[in-house]
Parts: C-alpha cells; structure tokens; sequence
C-alpha cells in the first residue's frame, strides 16, 4: 500500500486536496493508495469544501507500506506515520530541502516554484492522460487549493502552470464564477468563529536559523481590518502565549495587501529587514500580499548572498 500524506500539525487546502486527488490518481494507475493523516483540518478547508472529500484518519501503516509526501519535504514536520526510509515520492513547492530529496529519491522528488502543490498534482494527472477520469470531487478540491495558496490568483507565487491548471479543474468540477468569493467569506466566517484554532492551526515555528520570527501564524480574510480591530486582544493572547517573538500576516484578498500583527520589537525588525514596513501600533501593511513561504524564501536568499 502507498500512504499518501502530508504534515502533522495541520492540512490546509493544498495537503488536503493534493492527499485526496494523489491517491485517486495511483489507485487509477493500479497502484494501491490511501490517503492518510492524523492532523485536523484547518480554516482554509470550510464546511463546503470538506464535503467534497472525505475524511482523513491516521492509520498504523504494515512493515511494507510505502509513503508518498505531498506539501512538505521538511521532515521535521512530517505525519508522525512517515517511515523516513519508505519514502518513495515527494511532491512539494516548498524550497530549502530540493537537493536531500533529489539525492534520495532522484525524478521519484517534484519540487518546483508553483504556487501550490495542486498544481503539480494536476500535472501528474495530465501526464497520466487520466484527466477525464478525474472525479469532480478531486478537481474542485485542487482547483480551490490553487485559489488559496495563489491568493486567487493574484499572488506573487502564481505561475502559468497555475493559471492553466485552476482554469481546466474548474471546468472539470463545473464550479461557478462566483465560487472565488464564496470561497474566502466562507473561510473568514470559519476563522471569526474559532480564531484561536485558526491562528494555532496554521502556525509553524521557524528554526533559530531562520530570520523570520520564531512563532508565524499566517490566516487569509476576505475583510483583515475587521479581524484586527474586533479581535486584536485575542491574537495577542493567543500568539503571545506562543512565544514573544510572534508575527501574524493577515492576507486580505479583497485588497491584495498583507497585514502583520507583531508586538516584540525584534519580531518587528526582523520582518522589516526582508520587507519595507513602518509599522504604526504593532501593525504594518504591504501594498501586495505575500504569503509566509515567500518570506523564507527572502530569509534564506538573505543568508546565503548577504
């Protein structure tokens, strides 16, 4: 059997759906597959969009089963399932791990500059010539996952193969023109309702290499001055309890802007030394959004060249 699965704090959008239509995909091929995880949902996957797939449950793996990796490929975060010694695929755009897989696993490793992993799923899926096999279920999850981690489209991150595969994956799961919108008030309301889940959710912890705040917690709102006015107290509490060096950048796609949340000073400098900010009562905002792994990228560009 190949397990098919991600990271263990949480499955956004992107692991969720690339989990799902992976493991439709191999089972298409002949090849046994699962999909599998032990980690929650977080608000990036809402009510709606949860209905089109199913549930994922951790699952004991046997001595022979194999592990495919999709959105991730930094193993200190991997689904506490992984047999790092059975990993035979890995399917990321993540970067910082490009040459240790490509090492190990040779072509079996696909980390490419996309914007989401879906994307790379799709490929895989076009290459099979299996595309008109695809269930709707699968192409609306990946095609969601491409509005969400592309920022709807609109993103930095967003390349031609992005654009490409979100057009024939909506055209395949017949979603309508105003799925984009419903999507992200749908995910907001779901953050109002539980922020505290929704800011943990998608939290990671940068390691004490990096030059971005050790606690960064990253949520997408249609409405980000809402959030920061009615329930600024909240992220304060929430994030402070996780460290003092903590940064939270609100993506609002209604604007197209990001907006950071940061009350330690080094927090603050540390941002504003990969991004011009100025920031005014612990906020700062960007004319452009930018999502947390464009940041890394700077961070790490940073510390290699100086």
């Amino acid at each position: 059997m190949r397990l098919v699965t991600s990271g263990s704090a949480y499955l956004d959008i992107d692991a969720y759906a690339c989990c799902i239509a992976y493991a439709e995909l191999l089972n298409l091929r002949g090849i046994a597959a699962r999909a599998v995880s032990s980690a929650p949902l977080n608000s990036s996957v809402p009510e709606t969009v949860a209905k089109w797939g199913m549930q994922l449950a951790g699952f004991s793996s046997q001595a022979d089963d194999e592990f495919v990796l999709v959105d991730i490929s930094d193993q200190r975060y991997f689904d506490p399932i992984v047999a790092l010694d059975r990993v035979v695929e890995v399917i990321d755009h993540h970067p910082g791990f490009e040459e240790y897989w490509v090492h190990r696993l040779r072509d079996a490793a696909d980390i490419q500059k996309v914007g989401a992993a879906a994307t790379q799923v799709f490929l895989r899926w076009e290459t099979a010539n299996l595309l008109p096999q695809m269930s709707e279920s699968s192409a609306s999850l990946l095609a969601t996952a491409i509005l969400d981690n592309t920022l709807n489209l609109a993103g930095a991150v967003t390349t031609e193969h992005d654009l490409r595969a979100f057009q024939v994956l909506s055209n395949h799961a017949k979603l309508p023109a105003s799925w984009p919108e419903q999507y992200f008030l749908e995910c907001q309301s779901v953050i109002e309702s539980g922020l505290t889940q929704a800011l943990i959710s998608d939290l990671k912890r940068m390691g004490p290499e990096s030059m971005l705040p050790r606690v960064f917690s990253q949520i997408t709102a249609w409405d980000p001055s809402r959030l920061i006015r009615v329930y600024r107290a909240e992220i304060s509490e929430c994030l402070s309890a996780q460290g003092d060096d903590w940064v939270l950048n609100i993506i609002s796609i209604s604007e197209g802007k990001s907006y950071f949340v940061a009350e330690a000073s080094v927090s603050q400098r540390k941002l504003s030394a990969l991004v011009q900010l100025s920031w005014i009562m612990d906020v700062a905002s960007l004319p452009h959004s930018i999502l947390r792994k464009e940041l890394m990228k700077l961070g790490l560009n940073r510390a290699t060249y100086g």
